[in-house]
Parts: structure tokens; C-alpha cells; sequence
């Protein structure tokens, strides 16, 4: 279900959380192999873009994406974790990339990065690192499809999510209402991902969960998705 410019989430449902998983979590060496083993369970894919910059560690490339473009019909999410964003984002694009996000601590960049994102019929969001105020995204919440929160220092693996994690998702709700973007605009939550995390994620608010070695290392793929996708469900 490729996503597109307008109403990217038509076809998804509301009532319960959605799952994206990070490939960043998979077996690198063997991506056709786990895509396949997951595809059944999750509702899109994660893809981290950094170059040692903005964050530590090298991740991803459009030539890598395009490679994998073909494992899946779900959605490719590309994460863009660095400051370099002129011409990636049409190298993702035609890489395959269904979703772009950008970090708001990119500045004067950020308006431009989504303008393109935009011409290049892709859906567009806007990430917001943890040691950042919830109002700095304010400025680009009618121009995006998503909200993407760090719940955990940007770039780096296995840290335990941050005990402010769901009031900054609380705040973003705030924001969203106001501004009447809040069926329109998704809250994804990324980084710290953990059985006993998801629960008060999902309580704050999160609509998307971006699941790493919860899901790639899970020992049944059908509970664990199974319990993600009932999280929402039992709130009601």
C-alpha cells in the first residue's frame, strides 16, 4: 500500500497501533530473507539515514534501499539523521522511499527539504531529537503527515527510553489539537522500544511504534504483533 501526497494513511486503520519496523535490527547480511519473515507482521518499514555528522555511525544509502525497494509492497520510511538533506531527498525518492522524515533542528533547511518531499509525491514528516522542545515542531505541523519522537538520544542503539518520552508525546497531541491536525498528523514513537515501554507509549498517545530487536529478535512474530496491534483496543 504505497503511501502518496494526499491522505497517506486512507486504508490504515485508526483503532490500533501501527508497526514499523527498523531495518536497522535486521540481519543485514540476509535482508531478503528477513523481510520476508517479518512482512506479514508489520504495517511499514523504517529505513535510518545518517553520515556521521549529525549523529554517530554511517547508516543506509539510496542504492541499499532501491536493493530491498522490491522485498515488500509496505511502505519504505526513510529517516533522515543528518543536516545534509539537499538532493537525498530525491536520491531516496526514486530509490523508493514512500516516506521522508526530516529533523526540525535542521532549521532554515526544513522548509525547503518538505517542499521537496512534497514534489516528489512522497508523504512527509518532521522528527524532533530528545533534548528538543515539543514547540519547536509547531512551525511545520500543517505541512507534514507525521510527527516522529526520539524517545532516546538520536543514532544510538540499546538506551532505555527517556522518562519524558510520553509527556513530549502528551505535548504533541496538545499541539496537533490545536490546530485541528490531530486525525491528520500520526505521533510515531522511536527509540527505546521495549515490551515494557510500549504500553505507557501507547497510553500517551503514539500512533506508530518503531519496533528494532522487539520485533527482529521476537520468538513469535504473531504474539508480538498480535499484542502490539491490541494495545489501543484495551484503552478503549
Amino acid at each position: 500500500m504505497p503511501l502518496g501526497k494526499r491522505d497517506i494513511w486512507a486504508g490504515y486503520p485508526r483503532d490500533r497501533l501501527l508497526i514499523e519496523g527498523s531495518l536497522w535490527s535486521a540481519d543485514h547480511a540476509r535482508f531478503s530473507a528477513e523481510m520476508e519473515r517479518v512482512d506479514p507482521f508489520v504495517d511499514m518499514y523504517h529505513v535510518d539515514v545518517s553520515d556521521d555528522h549529525f549523529v554517530p555511525g554511517l547508516l543506509f544509502f539510496p542504492d541499499l534501499v532501491a536493493s530491498i525497494r522490491p522485498f515488500t509492497k509496505h511502505p519504505l520510511h526513510v529517516h533522515f539523521m543528518t543536516e545534509h538533506l539537499p538532493g537525498l531527498i530525491d536520491d531516496f525518492a526514486r530509490a523508493g522511499a514512500d516516506l521522508i522524515t526530516v529533523h526540525c533542528e535542521c532549521g532554515p533547511l526544513v522548509p525547503d527539504a518538505l517542499e521537496d518531499i512534497h514534489r516528489r509525491n512522497a508523504g512527509a514528516g518532521i522528527a524532533l531529537r530528545l533534548d528538543s522542545p515539543a514547540d519547536l515542531l509547531a512551525p511545520y505541523l500543517d505541512a507534514v503527515d507525521l510527527a516522529l519522537l526520539m524517545g532516546t538520544p538520536v543514532g544510538v542503539k540499546g538506551v532505555d527510553l527517556s522518562p519524558h518520552a510520553a509527556d513530549r508525546i502528551g505535548a504533541v497531541q496538545e499541539l496537533l489539537a490545536e490546530r485541528g491536525l490531530r486525525d491528520k498528523v500520526k505521533i510515531e514513537a522511536d527509540g527505546g522500544i521495549r515490551q515494557h515501554t510500549v504500553p505507557g507509549l501507547c497510553e500517551a498517545g503514539a500512533d506508530i511504534i518503531v519496533m528494532g530487536s522487539l520485533l527482529f529478535k521476537s520468538a513469535d512474530l504473531a504474539v508480538t504483533s498480535a499484542w502490539v496491534r491490541s494495545l489501543r483496543e484495551q484503552r478503549r
